[in-house]
């Protein structure tokens, strides 16, 4: 974070008010403390700051069920709007029990407002808007959770047949809405990969979801746009060694899904390749079974600097159910 803003010395919280959200805005960070409704209280990987899980839930307490959220402003996709005078930083939460394209149940802006240093000018201000118009570096996010996605996986031992769930995101920041994208992933037993490493394909083809077409591994509905959840079925590659999972994320645009980039899962029942994000453009998977290609000019690999990173998952071990 920019060393100007240590100089910040107003603070506001969110301009709606509601007693069953707390909002404390610090001078890098937020810390949101959520009162929840019983029907809220089922799944928390339903509750969202943002891009972020809740830091903390808890329903063993006398008043009820809490959600907190205590991140840095550079995570959970915050809007940072710079003016003249003030320092904003903008999200909303969300309670989402249905996924998308279903509208969330419940949201509440979290909204916090600092001072602008004396004598600060903002970078690549535009004077018709009064907010950042360029574009930062993307923070991507990669990990292993447990089986309902609510935090982090407590072991990464998985016997064969069941399930890895796997999550990444990307902070969006001072973007455009993004939608993330895992154009390629494979596994090897070793943390880094050369010519002899001999890997099991899972995604190739610009996001098709090859190792579904022999398990049952696919892409879930997604709740946030710039995240992507997929149960991967542990296979018998490697079992009882370490393996590694090494992908390769993508954020894009989202209204410019193509066969470049896209999420594709394999229908089993129908023997059809079927796209996560709209079944309306089912089309674009159609290719999975040959060569995915599209528009060289408007490839990733062409576009600002931080929309692609690679990312190494592991060790994972695979085990007979037996052990």
């Amino acid at each position: 974070m920019n060393c100007l803003w240590l100089f910040v010395f107003a603070v506001a919280t969110a301009f709606e008010s509601d007693e069953n959200i707390q909002v404390n805005c610090k001078d890098h960070s937020v810390h949101v403390k959520w009162k929840l409704e019983k029907t809220m209280t089922a799944n928390p990987a339903r509750l969202f700051l943002g891009s972020c899980f809740p830091s903390v839930f808890s329903n063993m307490t006398q008043d009820g069920a809490y959600a907190e959220f205590h991140y840095p402003f550079s995570a959970c996709g915050f809007r940072r709007i710079s003016t003249w005078k003030s320092l904003v930083y903008e999200n909303q939460l969300t309670y989402r029990p249905l996924p998308k394209p279903y509208p969330p149940a419940f949201t509440y802006p979290v909204r916090c407002v600092y001072d602008s240093p004396k004598g600060w000018t903002p970078a690549f201000q535009s004077l018709s808007t009064g907010e950042i118009q360029g574009y930062g570096q993307l923070a991507f996010q990669m990990a292993i959770l447990n089986h309902d996605f609510s935090g982090p996986a407590e072991s990464t031992v998985f016997p064969l047949g069941s399930f890895v769930p796997i999550w990444a995101a990307v902070d969006q920041q001072g973007h455009q809405p993004l939608v993330l994208f895992l154009e390629e992933c494979v596994a090897s037993a070793t943390p880094e990969m050369n010519a002899d490493t001999l890997i099991h394909p899972l995604i190739t083809n610009k996001g098709c979801l090859v190792d579904g077409k022999k398990s049952f591994s696919r892409f879930l509905p997604r709740f946030q746009s710039s995240s992507i959840m997929l149960h991967l079925q542990a296979f018998t590659f490697a079992v009882g060694q370490e393996v590694y999972i090494h992908c390769k994320l993508i954020a894009w645009d989202p209204d410019d899904l193509n066969k470049t980039k896209k999420a594709c899962n394999y229908n089993k029942a129908t023997g059809e390749w079927e796209l996560l994000d709209d079944p309306f453009q089912n089309s674009l998977c159609q290719c999975c079974d040959s060569t995915c290609s599209g528009r060289e000019k408007k490839d990733a690999d062409f576009a600002p600097q931080g929309l692609v990173l690679k990312s190494v998952l592991g060790p994972l071990t695979f085990t007979e159910e037996s052990q």
